[in-house]
């Protein structure tokens, strides 16, 4: 039986055998850095792995220093690449607690500063939105609740084409619905046989844009920013440089989330940290 297992045991290991060495394991998880801030170690370093040897089977490629050398020239096969080792794990209302505190204590202080100033719109940013279940959640609740005259506008962004290519369509399979409150659903979405199409009044309130959180954004002045279970995969210094280009994206009363199992303790951020009652986020005042 011994003999058996050993046996297995190498024909597995045979098959499941790193296509990187090392020296291109380093170059790969450098490039991979220095452009996304995404960190790979010895621990995730099989995801990277298998995600390259499927590129090189749709690129009809054998050897990994060759595709290294075209994702170093080509833009959008670099953008196919950076899309192929991403996670995109999302779902509509994901840690309602999040959207319970964005309604009951984030919104009533945003129109409170809006008022001030004479403003009526809204802009939120919701950073690795994945394939639009988030940003479409929040349109939801805004829609709902949000006052007359204030109006809202999301900007949707991610380093994965495929996932915005999702978002923009707004079409979910009904296994991909789970979770939306039913008046939600009947309100806002069209049912096809296929599964749910958001309706239009919600699709006009949201931009998906490709972004690469490496990169300043480009625009100014959000008044909230949702950035959840993004940093995990960075490591500390690129966490650091992406919170300090969100603050330097946000108005100067403002707010942003992430994700419950990350924080910024232990960072030096001007944000504040703030425990609501629904949920504990961060906020920005410079007023």
């Amino acid at each position: 039986m011994n003999s058996v297992y050993k046996y297995l045991m190498a024909v597995y290991n045979s098959n499941m055998s790193d296509l990187l060495t090392d020296l291109q394991f380093d170059e790969f998880r450098k490039l991979i850095y220095d452009t996304s801030g995404i960190t790979f170690s010895e621990t995730n370093r099989s995801i990277l792995d298998s995600r390259l040897k499927e590129r090189l089977r749709e690129k009809k490629i054998d050897d990994v220093q060759q595709y290294y050398k075209i994702i170093t020239t080509d833009l959008e096969e670099f953008k196919k690449f950076l899309d192929s080792i991403t996670t995109n794990l999302t779902r509509f209302f994901r840690n309602q607690p999040h959207f319970d505190a964005l309604i009951n204590y984030v919104i009533p202080h945003v129109i409170q500063e809006k008022k001030k100033v004479g403003e009526t719109k809204i802009r939120i940013w919701s950073a690795g939105c994945s394939t639009g279940e988030e940003p479409y959640t929040i349109a939801m609740l805004l829609q709902d609740k949000l006052p007359a005259p204030y109006t809202y506008e999301i900007k949707a962004s991610d380093i994965s084409l495929k996932s915005i290519l999702v978002g923009q369509q707004g079409f979910y399979p009904l296994p991909r619905i789970t979770g939306i409150p039913k008046e939600y659903l009947d309100k806002y979405f069209t049912q096809t046989e296929e599964g749910y199409q958001v309706k239009p009044e919600l699709m006009n309130n949201v931009h998906f844009d490709y972004h690469n959180l490496r990169n300043e954004s480009g625009v100014k002045n959000y008044d909230i920013v949702f950035c959840r279970n993004v940093l995990i995969y960075f490591d500390e210094a690129a966490q650091k440089a992406t919170i300090d280009r969100f603050y330097r994206s946000m108005s100067d009363h403002s707010y942003l989330f992430i994700g419950h199992s990350e924080s910024l303790f232990g960072m030096d951020t001007k944000f504040k940290f703030l425990k609501t009652d629904w949920a504990c986020l961060y906020e920005k005042n410079e007023l």
